[in-house]
């Protein structure tokens, strides 16, 4: 019985796990709900970030790569990438197609909520890995090229990675790997993916290169406040009730990120002198990331030492992006790929039963759990990159190639995929100059 108490493995299995049966908690219902709308919430949020992030004559098609995830996602979960992660009956690899069209779950109950209102939250959980991707590949990847591969990505890399953490079935769940909220399922699996197109795409053209600055830093900053907020849904939601764990994952989701933004900007002022709202921006979402997989199981004094060993590794990764070929145009990988991998790590560590009984690490004594954390960040790691690399492969054949001519990445992304503009000029919002910005 101890392992059920892990969130997120839960996945519907809670009702043959009890003898006693299941009881829906209004409670428990209406907190899922608001969570499941706080991650929604995530995504748009995202959508502004990435599109403050990149040139006025792309943000358009910055910002629909996030929305049309909402799209893709919401379908592809539904008819069959939810059956495919929780279906019950599968196996060690995969789930069963029990649930496809989300058949079977109406009337029933998720441990103290309704099926419905657990797998709507995870849909939620999908759509945002998919749009995570999209910051790797701004300026230079076909719009359709990209929609067809985080359609076959959703339904072939990440419906079954999530089948192997959280499912009762799935293999690294039965080792004991700790992934609260989906620091391997989201943003390793996210980072690695991205990291994989742009290695593939090829940088950007040096022109583009250049001018590829920031065009509205407010649209960041207001990005990375609804990533925030979102979060706490996002983590604290994962406990799938209103209860302590969800308390402790919503406390240490805060300190994480604070203590993340507060180091990051040190390392900016002892670097280049000034700290910079990007910067503070950049590194609310590497502490929200590196806690992710750990914020159910560690104490709010290990969240501010993860927010801030997270922030560190991912501000060394930007920095010394520079010193390789690959593009990727909005550090994915440092961000939520490195501290990704410094949360899981970390979660072996800091985990301790004292404040969740499914989580024991290196603190009460547990080594072991070291080798099991590292073990599904290596397999994390092999399976999406292969996965990614063999997909995009195939929609590049189907497509006639993945990349844009030369001629539309110089004049921009928006008007040859969308035939609007996000502005009459490319002097950003308002018409105001860009006086901040930053690769």
């Amino acid at each position: 019985m101890k392992r059920l108490a892990l969130p997120l493995s839960l996945l519907g299995t809670l009702s043959t796990a009890f003898a006693a049966t299941p009881i829906l908690d209004t409670g428990d219902t209406a907190f899922m709900l608001v969570a499941a709308a706080l991650v929604f919430l995530m995504t748009p949020g995202l959508a502004f970030f990435y599109g403050g992030l990149t040139r006025g004559k792309s943000v358009l098609n910055t910002m629909m790569m996030s929305f049309i995830a909402l799209g893709v996602g919401g379908v592809s979960w539904v008819l069959a990438g939810y059956s495919l992660a929780f279906g019950e009956g599968g196996n060690a690899l995969i789930g069963s197609l029990k649930n496809v069209g989300f058949a079977g779950l109406a009337g029933e109950l998720s441990g103290s909520i309704p099926a419905y209102v657990f797998a709507i939250f995870q849909a939620m959980f999908a759509i945002i890995t998919l749009a995570l991707i999209s910051g790797a590949v701004v300026d230079r990847m076909k719009f359709g090229a990209f929609v067809l591969f985080i359609a076959l990505w959703s339904l072939l890399i990440y419906s079954p990675l999530a089948h192997w953490v959280w499912s009762a079935d799935g293999w690294l769940f039965k080792e004991g790997a700790l992934d609260f909220a989906g620091g391997t399922v989201i943003h390793i699996s996210a980072g690695v993916a991205a990291l994989v197109a742009a290695l593939m795409l090829g940088p950007r053209m040096a022109s583009v290169k250049r001018t590829a600055v920031p065009h509205s830093v407010p649209f960041v900053l207001l990005g990375a406040g609804l990533l925030w907020f979102g979060w706490f849904g996002f983590n604290a939601g994962s406990a799938l009730g209103a209860n302590q764990t969800a308390a402790l994952a919503f406390v240490t989701t805060s300190v994480a990120t604070a203590s993340a933004m507060l180091v990051w900007l040190a390392w900016e002022s002892v670097r280049d002198q000034k700290p910079t709202a990007v910067g503070a921006a950049t590194s609310m979402v590497v502490g929200l990331v590196a806690i992710t997989p750990a914020c159910g199981f560690v104490s709010p004094l290990s969240a501010l030492l993860i927010g801030a060993l997270g922030a560190t590794a991912s501000f060394w990764a930007v920095q010394l992006k520079h010193r390789f070929q690959t593009d990727d145009a909005l550090d994915v990988f440092a961000c939520h790929g490195v501290a990704g991998i410094v949360g899981a790590i970390l979660t072996g560590v800091f985990a301790q039963s004292a404040y969740n009984e499914a989580g024991s690490g290196v603190l009460d004594g547990n080594w072991a759990q070291l080798w099991v954390q590292a073990t599904g960040v290596l397999a994390t790691i092999a399976f999406v990159g292969l996965g990614s690399f063999l997909l995009l492969k195939l929609v590049g054949a189907l497509t006639g190639g993945l990349r844009l001519g030369a001629h539309q990445e110089m004049t921009g992304i928006d008007i040859s995929a969308h035939q609007e503009q996000g502005y009459s000029d490319d002097e950003g919002p308002l018409g105001a100059p860009v006086l901040l910005g930053g690769d």
